[in-house]
C-alpha cells in the first residue's frame, strides 16, 4: 500500500452554478449553490485515499464551522489529519466558484492556509521522511514550499510538484523536484521564454505538461510521448488536476511505469468529471480499475 504525505490547503468550496458568468458589473440568476470541502492538497489527499493509499496530510484550518466540516470529511475518507491543526486567529480558507458554459472559474482566499509555514511543516518531518512519495501545491507559502523540496531532497523523498496556482518557482524546486505536472499556462510561467518542446526535453520523466482533454505529455529520453485522455460528458471539471496528481502519485509509489502511471492518472481523472464536486466525483480505485 502506498504511503503519501500530502502538504497543502484545505477549504471550503462555495459553489454556484448558472447558465453564464456575470460580466464586470453585472448580476445574473444562478441556478443552484451548494458547499463542499476543497484546497488543492484536501482534495489530492482525498482523491488519493480512493485510490487505496495510506494518506497523511499536512495543512490548517480555521477555528470555525468550516474547519470542522473540512476535518470531519478528511476523517470520512480515512484520511490522517493528526497534522491538520486549527489556528484561531484566521478563518478556513475558501474558494468561490462559478460552475457556468462546461467550466469552471474560481477566486481563492487562502486565509488559514497562510499557516502551512516552514516551521509548521518541521513539526511533521518524520511524515515527509517516511513517505513513498511528497504531493505539494502552491495554495501555500512560497517559502513553505521551497522548505519540502529542501527536506525531500535531504530525505532522500521523492517530491510531485503541481505548481498550481500559476507561479514563478525557483530553479531549486525544480532541481529538487521528481516529477512536475504544470498544464500548459503554468508551464509557460514556469519554464519562461522556453518552447514546451525544449522543457520537456531538459526534464525527462520529469516533466508531464497536462493538455486538458488531449491528454499529458512528456519526455521519455528518447521521445515526446502523448498519453491520450478518456472521452467523457463533463458535468463539472472542479478537481480533474487533483485527481490526476494523485492517482498519479500513487501509481509512482506503487511502482508502474511512467506511461502506465500516466494511462492510471488520465483515466482517474476523466472518471472525476462526471460527477458534481471537486471531491464528490473522485472515483475510488475499483472504479478506475474496473474501467481500464
Amino acid at each position: 500500500m502506498a504511503n503519501i504525505c500530502v502538504i497543502g490547503s484545505s477549504s471550503m468550496d462555495l459553489v454556484v452554478t448558472s447558465s453564464r458568468r456575470p460580466g464586470a458589473g453585472e448580476t445574473v440568476l444562478g441556478e443552484s449553490f451548494k458547499t463542499v470541502p476543497g484546497g488543492k492538497g484536501a482534495n489530492q489527499a482525498v482523491a488519493a485515499a480512493r485510490m487505496g493509499a495510506e494518506v497523511v496530510m499536512i495543512g490548517r484550518v480555521g477555528d470555525d464551522t468550516f474547519g470542522t466540516d473540512i476535518l470531519e470529511n478528511f476523517k470520512a475518507n480515512r484520511v490522517n489529519t493528526s497534522n491538520v491543526k486549527p489556528v484561531t486567529h484566521s478563518e478556513s480558507g475558501t474558494a468561490h466558484i462559478i460552475l457556468a458554459e462546461g467550466d469552471n472559474s474560481i477566486v481563492v482566499v487562502e486565509a488559514a492556509n497562510r499557516e502551512v509555514t516552514p516551521a509548521y511543516v518541521d513539526e511533521a518531518a518524520e511524515a515527509i521522511r517516511n513517505a513513498d512519495i511528497v504531493l505539494i501545491q502552491q495554495e501555500i507559502p512560497e517559502e513553505t514550499v521551497i522548505h519540502v523540496s529542501q527536506l525531500c531532497a535531504e530525505y532522500k523523498t521523492p517530491l510531485l510538484l503541481n505548481p498550481a496556482p500559476a507561479r514563478a518557482v525557483p530553479q531549486e524546486v525544480i532541481d529538487n523536484a521528481s516529477y512536475i505536472t504544470p498544464n500548459e499556462h503554468e508551464a509557460e510561467i514556469l519554464f519562461k521564454g522556453m518552447k514546451p518542446a525544449e522543457a520537456l526535453r531538459q526534464y525527462p520523466n520529469k516533466l508531464f505538461i497536462t493538455e486538458g482533454s488531449k491528454g499529458v505529455r512528456y519526455f521519455d529520453g528518447n521521445e515526446e510521448v502523448l498519453v491520450p485522455t478518456y472521452k467523457v460528458d463533463a458535468i463539472d471539471t472542479t478537481g480533474a488536476g487533483d485527481t490526476f496528481n494523485a492517482a498519479f502519485a500513487v501509481a509512482l509509489a506503487e511502482g508502474k511505469s511512467i506511461q502506465d502511471s500516466v494511462r492510471f492518472a488520465n483515466r482517474a481523472a476523466s472518471l472525476s468529471v462526471t460527477k458534481f464536486g471537486a471531491q464528490g466525483g473522485m472515483p475510488t480505485r475499483d472504479e478506475v480499475e474496473e474501467s481500464l
